[in-house]
């Protein structure tokens, strides 16, 4: 199939690759011409395990190119995927400008049919939105179809190539066979297309999404809670995960969620809850715990310090909001970092893929490193903020030669207990007892 992808963000370039491994002639389109000529030039802009390697070979064979000019890109597409941005607002309320203006200018430019997707995560009703936009601009014919992603970042080419599921929704039959078409070649191992109407498929995203913060945040509460008690959490978890009704994932507690996704899917699933009149008490419970959440290891900074952390020197490992991304949006060591300034500390941060972006956002405020050993330096602690592998089995002699004091303030639970206290270091996690 010939393909359109408007926007090469995340989404959208993660599609666009995916979409063309599969045989199919991909343009990706975006207004960015810097950002386009890179990609031309063979530069993949974002950090994404395995996305250069598919990037490169269907460059290579022609199948994935590049272009800032619209009406270029959606000629010869049968199917267009809208992968833009829906960047919360003010009010939390998902803003559709993106996806709306580009609807527009798709309109006056289409000449026969085509089917319009919404790869984009959106309130429920933006497929009529996006339907009545052309409408207004166009007698052709073309359907809108809500397809929304389920990739998580680190592993989202597996994801994208091996779906657990596929959500299409459409009451079109024409549009249906497209699609499922167009993603027959991702569900050979029998994981299913789901077809819906689109309101239903809409709402499937932020229910995800808000479903699985949801667990999280439950489970940073169980975390807190059991350091109050004397229980641990590493115990709890696996006492709860091991019931096939809660299962295993998302029970991992620590310093709260952050990413592109979980923040604002949840605050708008809340904020159009709001606007239909109805209160959605627990996900409002969820951001407002999660908030908090993203600075315990401050607290329990301030806890250990007296109250006072001016002049403090503190290393900082992780920054990225998880591993295997260079994704900092929302991130809960930028949240620590903010407060550890405003508190009067310094801070040494590694992260092995996020630093750049960090550099941009702060500038100087913060001193980067280029290992995790050197982030150690004369400091009065570490901080671990993100469970990176490199991370999880450090020589612990080197980090006692660099380490001011054997102080450690662990977001992410990353070391066995028994091995702290044989190390003598002081070791402060989540959930867990304190050693030292």
């Amino acid at each position: 199939m010939k393909i359109a992808v408007i926007g090469t963000g995340y989404v959208g370039l993660v599609t666009g690759t995916c979409l063309a491994e599969t045989g199919n002639t991909v343009i990706c389109v975006d207004i960015d011409a810097a950002k386009v000529k890179k990609m031309q030039d063979g530069q993949v802009p974002i950090y994404e395990p395995g996305l250069d390697v598919l990037f490169h070979r269907n460059i290579a064979q022609g199948r994935l190119t590049f272009t800032t000019d619209l009406a270029h890109g959606i000629q010869d597409a049968q199917i267009i995927f809208m992968a833009l941005p829906t960047p919360p607002g003010g009010d939390g309320a998902a803003d559709l400008s993106y996806i709306l203006g580009a609807a527009k200018d798709i309109s006056k430019l289409v000449t026969e049919y085509k089917v319009i997707v919404n790869k984009s995560t959106v309130p429920v009703g933006t497929a009529d939105k996006v339907r009545a936009v052309f409408e207004a601009n166009t007698n052709i014919e073309i359907d809108v179809v809500s397809n929304p992603e389920f990739l998580r970042e680190g592993v989202a080419v597996e994801d994208f190539m091996k779906p657990d599921r596929v959500v299409i929704g459409t009451k079109s039959e024409k549009a249906q066979k497209l699609m499922a078409e167009l993603y027959g070649p991702y569900v050979r191992q029998g994981n299913p297309i789901l077809f819906m109407d689109e309101r239903s498929s809409e709402l499937t995203k932020y229910a995800a999404n808000s479903f699985l913060a949801t667990k999280i945040t439950f489970m940073n509460e169980v975390a807190n809670l059991c350091e109050i008690v004397g229980a641990d959490v590493d115990a709890v978890r696996k006492g709860i995960g091991s019931d096939a009704r809660i299962g295993k994932r998302f029970l991992f507690p620590g310093i709260g969620y952050g990413g592109s996704c979980f923040p604002k899917d949840v605050q708008a699933l809340a904020k159009s809850a709001d606007e239909h009149q109805y209160d959605f008490q627990i996900l409002k419970a969820v951001m407002d715990v999660n908030e908090k959440q993203k600075t315990v290891l401050v607290d329990k900074l301030l806890k250990y310090y007296k109250g006072d952390l001016k002049g403090k020197h503190f290393a900082l490992w992780g920054l990225a909001f998880k591993p295997e991304t260079d994704d900092i949006r929302e991130a809960p060591a930028l949240y620590i970092i903010d407060e550890l300034l405003k508190h009067g500390a310094t801070v040494a941060a590694f992260d092995p893929e996020g630093m750049d972006n960090v550099k941009r956002l702060l500038g100087d405020k913060i001193s980067f490193v280029t290992n995790q050993y050197e982030a150690l330096h004369d400091a009065d602690a570490l901080l671990i903020a993100t469970e990176w592998s490199v991370f999880r089995n450090p020589d612990f002699e080197r980090m006692e030669e660099n380490l001011g004091n054997k102080v450690i303030f662990d977001g992410r639970n990353l070391y066995d207990l028994e091995k702290m206290i044989e190390l003598g270091y002081y070791y402060n996690s989540i959930g867990r007892k304190l050693i030292g």
